[in-house]
């Protein structure tokens, strides 16, 4: 890895921020309850202002990751990745300060409209860093490194929520979350946004410093529908690709928005078990994506380790649908060593249809479908989860809304098996001159 300039930095930047997000994931949902439902382990209500948040937050990624990821191709990556880091310090700087009613609807309502901009925006850019930086051949075990790392910092976050205070927690995860923005900032080089691949005898040349010089011409670099759809029409293996990253979102937002209230509905989880249940996870998706996918991914080919994983996300969510003691959540949790597969390689077969001076945009669109998604998965799953958690449940499955996840995620096994390699790249630009650039 140490060939790539600028990696190591990003794989760090990556750890830390996603450890400052992710620690706070066990006590949010006490925190909701307490301040929305006080002495409930399940509420409505909580639950569809859940819904809500990522709906909304969907609808707004879903206009905003396009453009990010347009922008960073023009005016650079860490450019681009200083928005989302700086913006994200403070809603956890609010309940770092207090949890109380009021502090928890003012972070509700911050949390809003801060992740309607920066929602998988660090993710999206990251990825694109990747791309400007290793080769094709390469590229999928590096988004696998890249997505172990988020796992990794997954476990380590979730491990502190742990044995810290609520208040803590917090306090924390602000901290750690302006050491990323620093950190970044300090260390991070700048990579070539045209898709020239870095080497030791040009380290220099990734720096912000020496990238070319362009005027601030907003509108003119602005992804339009008709681009998106261009990237749709001119690849069939890119449209499955899509398709494919709306059903996986479905579903997973739909396991995130079930899940946690389903335990504590069924189980009466606490914090403490909530951490527990994600570092088990955590460390399964860590051994997948960075021991094992480096392996895997040359053997098999991202096509058929892309069907694998989502074979296994199906029953990992089938598993807790039907959880009928405390402990099946935890062997379900296990599975997911051989379910986190399926984005990464995803991921890598969309970069290897765009050509080198748009990864921002292709990386932009796809997530930009998942978002979407995100729009999509909480209309149909908050109500299915408050549903079937109610005394007005038409059957009795509480894990219902988890088994709807599981088809998704299904549908999306089932489109995966229809992406072929492809042998040509696509080039669908903003500005036409961005195709005479060398």
């Amino acid at each position: 890895m140490e060939n790539y300039c600028g990696l190591s930095h990003l794989f760090m930047t990556v750890f830390l921020s996603c450890f400052s997000t992710f620690m706070v994931i066990p006590p949010m949902i006490d925190i909701a309850l307490s301040a929305i439902c006080p002495g409930q382990d399940e509420c409505s209500l909580a639950i569809y202002l859940t819904g809500v948040q990522q709906a909304i937050v969907g609808l707004g990624s879903l206009v905003m990751m396009p453009v990010l990821g347009n922008l960073s191709d023009t005016y650079g990556r860490k450019v681009m990745l200083t928005l989302p880091m700086t913006l994200s310090i403070f809603p956890l700087a609010i309940l770092a300060y207090s949890r109380t009613k009021y502090y928890f609807y003012a972070y509700y309502v911050l949390r809003t409209i801060i992740a309607m901009i920066c929602e998988g925006s660090v993710q999206c850019l990251a990825l694109a860093y990747v791309a400007d930086n290793v080769p094709e051949s390469r590229r999928a075990s590096v988004f696998g490194v890249l997505s172990g790392l988020a796992s990794s910092a997954f476990v380590c976050g979730n491990l502190s929520a742990r044995f810290l205070s609520t208040a803590s927690t917090f306090q924390v995860a602000t901290a750690m979350a302006v050491i990323a923005l620093v950190y970044m900032k300090m260390f991070l080089p700048e990579s070539i946004t045209k898709g020239n691949i870095c080497s030791k005898k040009s380290e220099t040349s990734c720096l912000l410093e020496k990238a070319p010089k362009k005027g601030f011409q907003f509108f003119k670099t602005l992804p339009s529908f008709s681009d998106m759809l261009c990237l749709l029409k001119t690849s069939s293996t890119f449209l499955h690709a899509a398709i494919v990253s709306f059903f996986v979102n479905v579903a997973q937002v739909g396991l995130e928005t079930s899940l946690l209230y389903f335990l504590k509905a069924q189980f009466h989880f606490n914090k403490n078990q909530f951490a527990d249940l994600l570092i088990i996870s955590g460390i399964a998706g860590s051994i997948s994506q960075l021991l094992l996918m480096p392996i895997l991914a040359p053997a098999f080919g991202e096509e058929k380790l892309l069907s694998i994983g989502l074979f296994f996300s199906c029953l990992h969510m089938l598993l807790y649908s039907i959880a009928w003691s405390s402990w099946v959540p935890y062997a379900s949790a296990m599975i997911s060593i051989l379910s986190c597969f399926a984005m990464p390689c995803l991921k890598s077969i969309a970069s290897k249809h765009i050509g080198p001076n748009e990864q921002g945009k292709v990386q932009g669109c796809i997530t930009g479908i998942c978002s979407f998604a995100s729009v999509v998965s909480p209309l149909i799953f908050s109500p299915l989860t408050a549903l079937f958690l109610s005394q007005n449940a038409p059957f009795h499955y509480p894990g219902f809304g988890l088994a709807c996840a599981a088809f998704a995620s299904m549908l999306a096994f089932i489109q995966s098996l229809m992406i072929k390699p492809a042998n040509n790249v696509t080039n669908c630009s903003v500005n036409d001159s961005n195709l005479a650039e060398p």
